[in-house]
């Protein structure tokens, strides 16, 4: 019998309908179009206006539309696992609930947390569940809420974020495409530089820390930019020496939508043409959890099985790496 790898069968997305563009910024905080887009390569993100759903909302409406796609009944997923920053509460698992809705009754479901690495890390978690041989249908989500901890009186962080949701079907695979290798680290020194402040078990909620407006977002954006030009560049080049790979092995580069200029320079650094890096950041802006999935979405149409992508993504904690993957389909 063959190795089982742990392959990408289907992929599902979702997006809110309203639009915030550069222009809406312009009359909330100082800043402009130009400024944005000369930075950050974002023109406008997508907002879930509805005070009444949350990030469970966004994960539903990605997971339905992979399962429709992908004509598979929801009894047959052995787990899901939701990668998400923004869960809907704290203690009560988001991944429970979605599970629950989607009509995944025989799946355990759970949450996984570590900013905007959560997908990248999922990744490794669907594929080792799989290669163990336990369990056949896994479905990553990646998702978030982004604007319900954004302040958008702070220009450093309400220019960037946006919400959405996507979903991967992880499947058994006998022919040696799937997940290939991974390089993830963390580093806890960086806890500080990316955070919110207020709602853990450290600086519990209350009337002070709401008034402190702690329950938003805040960054040292100068210091998040430095590392994760450094960090995620760094992981592609070691992902690629280590399995042998040139630019030209390489077919797609799928990388955390935070900001052109990191992308810019993490295929810089492995040698890639433009045409072979995957960006939708204008669209979307930071998504968090849901940029690697939305990417995949949105671009399935030009995989080719057998392709070589490379993953990347930088996130908060900090967390970082670099995944290799061979497609295993091609889009009908």
């Amino acid at each position: 019998m063959n190795k089982i790898t742990a392959a990408i069968t289907a992929v599902g997305t979702y997006v809110p309908d309203y639009v915030l563009t550069n222009k809406i910024l312009e009359t909330l905080v100082d800043t402009n179009d130009e400024w944005i887009t000369s930075r950050t390569g974002i023109k406008e993100r997508r907002i879930l206006k509805d005070d009444t759903k949350g990030t469970s909302y966004l994960a539903i409406k990605a997971a339905q539309d992979l399962i429709a796609k992908a004509n598979i009944d929801p009894i047959e997923i052995d787990l899901i696992i939701m990668a998400t920053a923004t869960p809907d509460m704290l203690v009560a698992s988001t991944g429970a609930y979605v599970a629950t809705e989607i009509g995944a009754t025989n799946a355990f479901a759970y949450d996984l947390q570590s900013a905007c690495s959560s997908f990248l890390f999922g990744m490794s978690t669907a594929a080792a569940y799989i290669e163990s041989g336990r369990y056949k249908k896994i479905l990553l989500i990646g998702a978030d809420k982004m604007s319900s901890i954004v302040d958008y009186t702070d220009r450093t962080t309400c220019i960037i974020f946006g919400d959405g949701a996507g979903a991967a079907l992880f499947e058994p695979n006998y022919e040696g495409l799937g997940l290939q290798d991974e390089f993830l680290k963390t580093d806890g020194e960086g806890r500080n530089f990316l955070k919110m402040n207020a709602g853990g078990s450290l600086l519990p909620a209350s009337e002070q820390t709401v008034a402190n407006n702690q329950h938003n977002i805040i960054q040292d954006g100068k210091t998040v930019f430095k590392h994760a030009v450094t960090y995620m560049a760094d992981a592609c080049e070691q992902i690629m020496k280590r399995n042998n790979l040139t630019n030209e092995d390489v077919a797609w580069l799928i990388p955390h939508q935070a900001n052109k200029r990191i992308v810019d320079a993490t295929a810089n650094r492995m040698n890639l043409e433009d045409s072979k890096v995957l960006m939708n950041i204008e669209r979307y802006g930071n998504t968090t959890s849901a940029t690697l999935p939305l990417v995949l979405g949105d671009f399935e149409h030009l995989f080719k099985k057998g392709d070589t992508l490379i993953f990347a993504a930088f996130g908060g904690g900090f967390s970082w790496g670099s995944i290799y993957l061979k497609w295993a389909y091609n889009k009908k």
